[in-house]
């Protein structure tokens, strides 16, 4: 195959967004460039998602739109969907070859058998000021709505020396914020706080955050080394899915509302300005509006920086899907809004404590970005590079986020 131009599209989380990354990183080093707007690319490389019946969906648009898009390309699928249903992707008309999970790590080596192929690693995180650093793979955790341990495999987790000499290489590359992500971090064989420590003491590292955790995971170990890091965010993407402690246990998560609400306060007492993001299922099979209730009664107490809403999707294999008292469309949808209502309501008042105050601002582009411990800012009048870090005066709230200046 003669070295010409790439497409890549992504699906899903952010492990597979790494993940292409590392496909990114080692093209252009096999000579490749990335095919600009309007351009028809030679190779289309597809990382898919199956969380969903919706990512699903969103999967096979976007196989079948690069197909249109690039007549004659060469058309490679892999990610999660790949992996579950290979029969349905070699189905659509134009797709060259489906490369299952297990295998996506030499995906390129394969295509390339006659190149010295770089390793499966990352320099850059294109289009990104944060990067997101893949240190695990997999999940031992098989909740019963979830698809992942099956597509995905056991948990398996990279040397933290790995680790590091990538994060020196982004730091090299003048990014600023690092985020440690996985399909389950919390399974991180060496220990994520000493993990954490470790990626803490990179020198130019300024930023450090961690992607996603369950509360039962936030022990005293990584609270130490979270609180007391040099370059450690105060804000945690901590998964709640359910406030009812029955929707909780129905679901195989390992953690009760009372054991949720015990991690927050400790790290709100420890550093008053910690801050929480969440994931939030609506609609499981037997979901009382008494449940429900719960749920929201969790978000008035947390106020969380920003909620991930995920309506209940059947996945097949899953204990889930044959549940009973499956939850109606109608009740979901209606679930759906007031959960959102709330969240950007609740999302507004945490804000609301910030005005007046001059906060450390990482900006995203020219206008916009994010304060260390996850709150969006504005500056509508200012003109500053991307990837610059700034003292911002956090003047005024709105829906959107902070509105911040220069002093």
């Amino acid at each position: 195959m003669s070295k010409k131009r790439f497409r890549l599209a992504t699906l899903g989380c952010r492990t597979n967004q790494y993940e292409t990354q590392a496909y990114r990183d080692q093209l252009v080093q096999l000579g490749y460039t990335e095919a600009k707007e309007g351009e028809e690319a030679d190779l289309c490389i597809v990382n898919t998602c199956t969380v969903t019946e919706s990512a699903d969906r969103s999967s096979r648009h976007q196989i079948r739109q690069l197909i249109r898009q690039n007549q004659g390309a060469k058309v490679v699928v892999t990610g999660c969907m790949a992996e579950r249903r290979p029969d349905l992707i070699q189905q659509i008309g134009g797709v060259s070859t489906v490369v299952p999970n297990k295998e996506k790590e030499g995906l390129i080596a394969d295509l390339f058998p006659d190149e010295d192929v770089p390793e499966f690693s990352i320099k850059n995180f294109e289009a990104h000021t944060r990067a997101f650093v893949k240190v695990q793979d997999g999940c031992n955790s098989y909740c019963t709505y979830c698809i992942i341990p099956y597509v995905r495999g056991r948990s398996r987790s990279r040397p933290i020396e790995d680790v590091v000499c990538e994060v020196e290489e982004l730091v090299a590359n003048d990014y600023k914020d690092i985020v440690i992500t996985g399909i389950n971090v919390g399974d991180f064989e060496g220990g994520l706080a000493n993990l954490m420590r470790a990626v803490d003491r990179v020198e130019g590292v300024k930023r450090l955050r961690l992607s996603s955790i369950d509360p039962d995971e936030v022990d005293n170990d990584l609270m130490d080394a979270v609180l007391n890091g040099k370059n450690t965010c105060h804000s945690f993407h901590i998964v709640l899915q359910s406030g009812s402690n029955v929707v909780l246990k129905r679901m195989n998560r390992k953690y009760t509302r009372q054991m949720f609400f015990e991690t927050i306060e400790k790290l709100k007492k420890a550093s008053p300005d910690f801050t929480f993001t969440t994931d939030v299922i609506v609609g499981f099979p037997g979901e009382t509006e008494a449940d429900f209730e719960e749920t929201l009664a969790v978000m008035r107490e947390v106020q969380f920086a920003k909620v991930h809403m995920f309506p209940f999707s059947r996945r097949e294999k899953t204990r889930a899907a044959l549940y009973p008292n499956q939850v109606p469309q109608a009740v979901m949808d209606d679930r759906k809004a007031r959960l959102l209502k709330l969240a950007e309501e609740q999302a507004f008042y945490l804000r609301e404590k910030y005005v007046g105050r001059t906060m450390s601002v990482l900006m995203e582009n020219n206008r916009s970005g994010h304060t260390e411990n996850f709150l969006n800012v504005l500056l509508p009048d200012s003109k500053v590079e991307a990837n610059t870090l700034l003292d911002v005066r956090l003047v005024k709230n709105t829906p959107e986020g902070l509105i911040g200046v220069l002093d």
